[in-house]
C-alpha cells in the first residue's frame, strides 16, 4: 500500500471519531436551538419586567411667571391622565381671579375632602370655640342616705370626643369621669333605671351610600347622638383575663380562653348576630396584651351599658334596668362632661381624616347652637344646601351631601363649589381656625411625605381625599409673590397613582408661581 493511501485511510478513521450519527446531530442541533430560544425569551421577559418595575417619575413641577403659562402647565398635568375624570378649580383669593378651570362644574365624588364642608358648616353655625356637653340627669329626689328615688339619664349631645382621645387614650376615660362626677354628688344607690338618650340625632346609624364591605371597618363606625370611644369596642386579652374596653352591660362576653405557662398566645375572637363576643384559644400568663377592635352596632345601648358599669365601679348600686328613652323636660342635671373646643376636634378630624368626627360634626352643624332641628343626614344636607346658596353663592343643583365624611358613594361636589367655599372660609371670622385645621405639605399627618423639599413644603395646607376610585386635594397655597391661592383637585377613576403624582405636581407648581 502506498504511503498516500495509508494517510488517506488514517484521516478518514480520525474524522469518524468526531462525527456523530445523523440522529444525534439533529438532536444536538434542536437542543441548542431550544435552549437559545428559551434563554432569549427569558432575557426578553426579564427586560420587560425591569421595564415595568422601573418607577416612572412624574415630570418636575414648573415655575410659571404669568397666568397663561400657569394654565398651560396645569392643563399639561391634567392631560397626562388617560382614564377617569379630573375636575380642577384654581382661584387667586388675593386678586379675585380664576387661574385655571377644568371640568369645574362637574359633580364628582369628593371622598374625604368632604370633611372641609363639614368643618365649614359647623364653624359657621356653632363657632370654633363651641363645646359639647354629655349630661347625667335625674327625675327623682336624692334622699339623705344617698338614694336616688328615680331614674338616671345619660343624654348625648352628639359629642365626637366622648372617648379617651383627649384623656390619655383610655377607652373608658370619658364615661368613668362622668360616673365619678355623679358619685361626687353623694349618690350611693339608684332605685330606678339607667336610661340613655340619643335623641340629639335620628336613628339612622348607617348613612345611605356606605358600601357593605365598609361596615366592619373602624372607619365606618356607626353614627349616634350618644356615642362612646368613637363607637368602637376593644376586646383585650391579657395573661390574667379577658375584658371589654369600655366595659359595658350591652355586649355579652364569653371567655373560653385557657391560660397557660409561658409567653405564647393563640387567640380567636368571634361575634355572633346578637352581639355576643366569644373569645377562645390559649394565652400565656407572661404574654403581652392582645387587643381586637370591633365596630359597635348600637352605639346608644353600648354607651348606656357602659355608663351603668361605670356607676357600679364607683360603688353605686342600681336597682332597675338599662334602656333607651327620652329625658323628661323637668329632669335635673347632676353632672356634665364638657368636650374640648370644636376647633381642636376639627383639627383632629382633618389632619387624621376621622370619619366618626365628621359624621357627628356634620349633623351638629345642622342642629346649630339652639338645637333648632334634630341632627340627621337629611337636615345636614338641607343646612349645607342653604349655606352654599345663601352664604357662598354657589350653584347647588349638582351638590349632594349624603354624609359628612365623604365615605358615601352618593356624595357629589363640584370643584367650583368647593373652591368657592374655600374662598368664603378664608374671609370668614373663623377662617384662621379653619386654615389651622389642615394638614401641611411635607410636614404633618397625611401630607407628611408629599411635596417635600420645595416651595410647597410648610406652605401648602390642604385636605386629602382617597378611596378606591377617588383622589382629591383641596386647600390653600401661597405663591412666590405672596398671592393666596385656593384650589380643588378631584380625580374620579382607577389611575390613582398617576392622579396623585399629578396633583402633587400641580400643588408644587402653584407654590412656584409668580406674576
Amino acid at each position: 500500500m502506498h504511503n498516500r493511501s495509508i494517510r488517506t485511510i488514517l484521516c478518514l478513521m480520525l474524522a469518524g471519531l468526531f462525527v456523530l450519527p445523523a440522529e444525534a446531530q439533529t438532536t444536538r442541533k434542536k437542543t441548542t436551538s431550544a435552549a437559545t430560544r428559551k434563554k432569549a425569551a427569558a432575557k426578553k421577559r426579564s427586560t420587560r419586567r425591569r421595564a415595568v418595575a422601573k418607577p416612572v417619575l412624574p415630570p418636575a413641577p414648573t415655575a410659571p411667571r404669568n397666568a397663561a403659562d400657569l394654565a398651560n402647565d396645569l392643563a399639561n398635568s391634567v392631560g397626562r391622565i388617560r382614564n377617569g375624570r379630573f375636575g380642577v378649580m384654581v382661584t387667586s383669593l388675593t386678586r379675585a381671579d380664576t387661574l385655571f378651570s377644568y371640568n369645574a362644574a362637574a359633580p364628582m365624588l369628593p371622598a374625604s375632602t368632604m370633611k372641609l364642608l363639614s368643618t365649614a358648616i359647623a364653624f359657621e353655625r356653632l363657632g370654633p370655640t363651641y363645646q359639647f356637653s354629655t349630661d347625667a340627669l335625674r327625675d327623682g329626689e336624692i334622699g339623705p342616705d344617698g338614694t336616688l328615688n328615680g331614674n338616671i339619664y345619660i343624654r348625648g349631645d352628639g359629642d365626637p370626643s366622648f372617648s379617651g382621645r383627649y384623656l390619655g387614650g383610655k377607652p373608658a376615660a370619658a364615661i368613668n369621669r362622668l360616673a365619678q362626677l355623679v358619685a361626687s354628688q353623694g349618690i350611693r344607690r339608684i332605685n330606678g333605671n339607667v336610661i340613655g338618650d340619643a335623641t340629639a340625632f335620628d336613628n339612622e346609624v348607617i348613612p345611605q351610600g356606605w358600601l357593605s364591605r365598609y361596615l366592619q371597618a373602624g372607619y365606618a363606625a356607626r353614627v349616634s347622638g350618644l356615642s362612646l370611644n368613637e363607637n368602637l369596642v376593644w376586646v383585650t386579652v391579657t395573661g390574667t383575663g379577658v375584658a371589654l374596653e369600655p366595659s359595658t352591660s350591652a355586649l355579652p362576653l364569653i371567655s373560653n380562653v385557657r391560660f397557660v405557662a409561658g409567653s405564647r398566645a393563640n387567640i380567636r375572637v368571634a361575634r355572633s348576630g346578637d352581639g355576643t363576643i366569644t373569645v377562645s384559644g390559649t394565652m400565656g400568663r407572661n404574654a403581652g396584651p392582645r387587643r381586637y377592635v370591633y365596630v359597635v352596632e348600637d352605639p346608644a345601648a353600648f354607651t348606656t351599658g357602659a355608663f351603668r358599669n361605670a356607676l357600679a365601679a364607683q360603688g353605686i348600686a342600681i336597682g332597675g334596668t338599662t334602656r333607651l328613652g327620652r329625658t323628661p323636660n323637668g329632669a335635673t342635671r347632676i353632672a356634665s362632661f364638657v368636650s374640648p373646643t370644636l376647633d381642636r376636634m376639627a383639627a383632629a378630624m382633618n389632619r387624621e381624616s376621622i370619619n366618626h368626627y365628621a359624621e357627628l360634626i356634620f349633623r351638629n352643624g345642622a342642629r346649630g347652637r339652639n338645637h333648632d332641628v334634630q341632627g340627621s343626614a337629611r337636615t345636614g344636607h338641607a343646612a349645607m344646601q342653604n349655606f352654599f346658596a345663601t352664604k357662598i353663592g354657589a350653584d347647588t343643583t349638582q351638590l349632594h351631601f349624603a354624609d359628612g365624611s365623604g365615605l358615601s358613594t352618593l356624595d357629589r361636589v363640584t370643584p367650583r363649589a368647593m373652591t368657592q367655599m374655600l374662598g368664603y372660609a378664608h374671609r370668614a371670622s373663623w377662617g384662621p381656625w379653619f386654615h389651622a385645621s389642615l394638614p401641611v405639605a411635607g410636614e404633618s399627618e397625611l401630607l407628611r411625605r408629599r411635596m417635600r423639599g420645595g416651595q410647597a413644603q410648610g406652605n401648602l395646607h390642604a385636605k386629602t381625599g382617597t378611596t378606591n376610585e377617588v383622589v382629591g386635594l383641596a386647600g390653600y397655597v401661597t405663591s412666590l409673590n405672596g398671592e393666596v391661592i385656593a384650589f380643588t383637585f378631584l380625580y374620579n377613576g382607577r389611575d390613582r397613582a398617576t392622579a396623585r403624582s399629578m396633583i402633587d405636581r400641580m400643588g408644587m407648581t402653584l407654590a412656584n408661581f409668580a406674576r
